[in-house]
């Protein structure tokens, strides 16, 4: 059983430990900086092993880095002064690039992950970026993790923030949108139960299609669309408002501020 080690108990942090944990393939030790009372919520939830910071990087195989981008500066100043050339430390921290993991620590194998939270449900997309020092070993290592909560993909660094607006921030779009039509339920007449169950298991069942079908989604939309009907009339106020574009500019806008919170973080 590997020894893994999360620096940070966030979002993301708790979504890959709880996939993790359905795998029964790891020993997971947990270390949180300023919130004692979610460690405690964590190790009953999921028999993580709450440690000191210094235990996280000392006794672990695998160290993951989850904390807030603005705290990683500190974070890797206290992980250099335990961390081996035998360990290997991944980081999920958003606009944190290669060049500043490795400067930090010039002798650690490293990898940049991108997953989502929907690693809790073992449906993250992960987006992986090899660093310094990745042997196979040590790859096969990271593909286990992120092939046991979902899926991943191998790509360039320079891929990486075009993947985190599609994928990264991807659930949120679409719980969004969801929102959205929970709402126009509710004012259509439904109470606000119904509405989030009509638009959930619609949702669900339209990405089991995506999925299952081996169809792409423009092929699903014009079976779905007979002409002149209804869905037609709602798809065409979507064209007639631009959501096509609209989409394009939101994933744009992730992107730019990805890519800027590179350029804050190497200075």
């Amino acid at each position: 059983m590997k020894k893994i080690s999360f620096i940070g108990a966030g979002n993301m942090a708790e979504a890959i430990i709880k996939g993790l944990m359905v795998t029964g393939s790891y020993e997971i030790r947990v270390t949180n900086r300023s919130n004692q009372a979610k460690l405690a919520q964590m190790k009953e939830d999921y028999g993580v092993i709450p440690v000191s910071f210094r235990e996280a990087v000392k006794d672990s195989e695998i160290i993951l880095l989850a904390v807030k981008p603005k705290d990683v500066g500190e974070a890797l100043a206290q992980i250099r002064e335990g961390i081996s050339s035998n360990q290997l430390l991944i980081s999920v921290a958003a606009g944190i690039p290669l060049a500043l993991l490795e400067k930090h620590l010039p002798h650690c194998p490293i990898i940049r992950a991108m997953p989502n939270t929907s690693s809790a449900v073992l449906h993250s997309m992960t987006g992986l970026v090899k660093g310094q020092g990745v042997n196979e070993a040590k790859q096969r290592d990271v593909e286990d993790i992120f092939g046991a909560v979902g899926k991943y993909i191998w790509i360039t660094e320079e891929q990486i923030n075009p993947l985190i607006a599609m994928s990264g921030s991807g659930p949120a779009y679409f719980y969004l949108f969801t929102e959205a039509l929970v709402k126009a339920g509710v004012d259509m007449g439904f109470s606000q139960e119904v509405a989030e169950n009509l638009a959930k298991e619609t949702l669900m069942g339209a990405a089991k299609m995506l999925a299952q079908s081996g169809k792409s989604p423009g092929e699903l939309r014009v079976a779905v669309t007979s002409p002149k009907g209804t869905t037609q009339e709602a798809l065409e106020v979507f064209r007639e408002q631009g959501l096509e574009e609209l989409v394009a500019q939101a994933a744009k806008a992730c992107k730019h501020r990805a890519q800027a919170m590179e350029r804050e973080y190497l200075g």
